[in-house]
């Protein structure tokens, strides 16, 4: 009854849902695209039954792509099937894997949507990246005998809480999945307060850990330099969103009166605000480069916005210091993996609830410095600008971290591979 009237509810909301998708096509065209898709209208697949991977946006998707190469690897007789929430989650989907996976948007969690998505896709197992949970589509595994595990899992005191207010929700639905691999103990715990079975709780540590650094970043990153002068101090703030921008080139500015060579790479984090960002820049006075527009931009370039997709790691590589956004503001913060695998020292702000451990992983080995605020921030990048080899030592101890906490690929690919029956 409980999950009958959530269904009815969201029906309700779904004409709100599409108006915000339409409204959100006005800034990023993608979103008005491939609705079908979202109620379970794509093609039908024939063959081998696929492993269905949901990984909901971008984030999730870059975390995944190890793990689904080794599938693709060890057993390529066995299709995948990748599934997203948003076009930027779509596209790395499309530009990394090509045609090599299925994918498609997933089904909104009506009943009769996802009917329509086993009915054609006919999925072995199901795949949750993180904790993209919702009860219809669960449930629409559990019916059909399709095993659910939620591997990479993590899970917030915050979330937790807001699970919690809906727990005669959230209890049935957890009962339906099979396994949980999750992060670390802290996230377990509180599956198990939300009723999750503990026997089928499995600790695995984070997969982003197994980052690898990506094939050409440095070359391309060594030919960035080289446009805009080798000896030029750069910092770049990826991932960041809306009131960290203004933030952040405020901080530039007063760093710029005392390092005049200073470059900022600024990465937002939705590609739909690119051009605002760029506009925003420019009334600021300072001189602005667009990467789509100038892959090698000019030596006096003062901000160097990257606008394309695919290109952070590079991104990462050319800079000598990174600041992680989405951290500044409630956010919970982006990934500091990625710059740390190339060897930059990570700076973030204190709103880091996504990555929580993984943050307090690299505090504590002295790799990741969190700042309160804009004006910390700036007196911590002033710190490793005036000192490059205490932000060299940073960087090692980065990597350094990294290899330590490696592993937890191994034990989650066993897992899914297990799931799906497959040896």
């Amino acid at each position: 009854m409980t999950r009958l009237l959530y269904s009815l509810l969201f029906f309700c909301l779904t004409p709100l849902i599409l108006l915000k998708l339409w409204m959100r096509g006005r800034q990023s065209p993608d979103y008005r695209r491939r609705w079908g898709e979202r109620f379970g209208l794509i093609p039908r697949l024939s063959g081998e039954r696929p492993i269905w991977i949901h990984a909901v946006s971008f984030g999730e998707t870059m975390a995944i792509i190890p793990l689904v190469e080794r599938l693709l690897a060890e057993h390529p007789q066995i299709p995948v099937f990748i599934t997203s929430m948003t076009p930027t989650g779509s596209a790395r989907v499309q530009t990394h894997f090509g045609d090599r996976v299925g994918h498609a948007y997933c089904p909104y969690d009506l009943p009769c949507a996802l009917s329509r998505f086993h009915r054609r896709v006919r999925p072995r197992s199901c795949v949750i990246v993180e904790t993209e949970l919702w009860p219809n589509l669960i449930h629409s595994c559990a019916k059909r005998g399709v095993p659910v595990v939620v591997t990479n899992a993590r899970l917030s005191a915050r979330s937790a809480a807001g699970y919690q207010r809906f727990s005669w929700l959230t209890r049935p639905m957890l009962n339906e999945v099979s396994r949980i691999a999750v992060q670390n103990r802290d996230d377990g715990e509180r599956f198990i307060s939300l009723g999750f079975a503990p026997d089928k709780l499995q600790v695995t540590g984070s997969i982003k850990f197994d980052i690898d650094t990506p094939a050409g970043a440095s070359e391309e990153a060594a030919k960035l330099r080289h446009a805009w002068g080798s000896t030029r101090p750069v910092i770049i703030a990826a991932s960041t969103h809306d009131d960290e921008e203004s933030q952040l080139l405020e901080v530039y500015r007063n760093l710029k009166s005392r390092y005049h060579t200073l470059l900022l790479i600024l990465v937002p984090r939705h590609p739909e605000r690119f051009l605002t960002i760029y506009d925003q820049s420019v009334k600021a006075g300072l001189r602005t480069c667009r990467r789509s527009v100038s892959p090698a931009p000019a030596p006096d370039c003062e901000v160097y916005l990257g606008d394309t997709m695919g290109e952070l790691m590079t991104l990462y590589s050319a800079a000598d210091i990174a600041f992680v956004g989405g951290s500044l503001i409630e956010r919970g913060g982006h990934n500091p993996l990625e710059p740390a695998v190339l060897g930059k020292p990570v700076l973030m702000g204190p709103h880091v609830y996504n990555f929580h451990q993984i943050v307090a992983t690299m505090e504590q080995e002295l790799a990741l410095q969190v700042v309160s605020d804009a004006e910390e921030l700036q007196r911590a990048l002033a710190e490793l600008l005036d000192h490059p080899e205490q932000a060299r030592a940073m960087g090692i101890r980065g990597r350094a971290c990294i290899e330590s906490n490696r592993g937890a690929l191994d034990q989650q690919l066993a897992l899914v591979k297990q799931m799906a029956g497959i040896q």
